[in-house]
C-alpha cells in the first residue's frame, strides 16, 4: 500500500460525511426555527476557529497532500463562506478533484521530502509526513467540526462520523 492509498482515499470519505453533517444542521436549525449559519459560524472555544473554518481544513488538506505527494505546489483553497450551498459545493469540489487520482501517480511519493512552511528550512520525509501530520491535522479538524455541531444539539452520531462501512459477507 503507497501513502496514497493509506491518505487520500480516506480523507475523500471522511469529507463526504460534511454533507450529512449539513443535512442534520440544516434539519436541527429548521426544527427549532433558527438560522442555520448560527451554527456555520459556531465555535468550541472563543480561540478556535468556527465550523465552516474547520471544514475549509477538511476539504483543504487532502487537495494539499496529494499535490505535496506528486511533487507539485500545493493549491490555493479559497475561504469558503458560511453558507450551506458554499460549504456544499466546496466539498463536492474537492471529492471531484480527488476522485480521477490513481495510485500509481503516487508511487515515488515515499522517497519525497515535504517542507514545512510553518518551519522553514524544515521537512519531513513523505511517510512521516502522511502519518504524522497530514492525516492526524486532516481528522482534528473533521472531529472538531462534528463536534462543534454536536455540542449545538445537533442529533449526529458515531455513524455519520465514520462513514459508510464496506461490509462483506462471511
Amino acid at each position: 500500500m503507497n501513502l496514497f492509498d493509506i491518505s487520500i482515499p480516506h480523507m475523500s470519505r471522511s469529507a463526504g460525511q460534511v454533507l450529512v453533517w449539513l443535512d442534520r444542521a440544516q434539519a436541527h436549525a429548521d426544527a427549532r426555527k433558527f438560522d442555520v449559519s448560527v451554527l456555520l459560524t459556531a465555535r468550541l472555544a472563543p480561540d478556535q476557529w468556527h465550523f465552516t473554518r474547520q471544514v475549509q481544513q477538511i476539504v483543504a488538506t487532502p487537495l494539499r497532500l496529494a499535490s505535496l505527494l506528486r511533487g507539485q505546489a500545493p493549491p490555493d483553497i479559497a475561504e469558503i463562506e458560511p453558507s450551506v450551498a458554499a460549504i456544499r459545493a466546496a466539498v463536492q469540489s474537492t471529492r471531484e478533484r480527488l476522485a480521477p487520482l490513481r495510485s500509481s501517480e503516487f508511487a515515488d511519493a515515499a522517497e519525497r521530502v515535504i517542507p514545512l512552511p510553518f518551519m522553514p528550512g524544515k521537512g519531513l520525509a513523505a511517510p512521516d509526513f502522511v502519518q504524522q501530520f497530514a492525516l492526524p491535522n486532516f481528522y482534528f479538524h473533521a472531529v472538531t467540526a462534528y463536534s462543534i455541531l454536536r455540542h449545538h444539539g445537533v442529533e449526529v452520531g458515531k455513524p455519520d462520523f465514520i462513514a459508510p462501512l464496506s461490509f462483506r459477507d462471511l
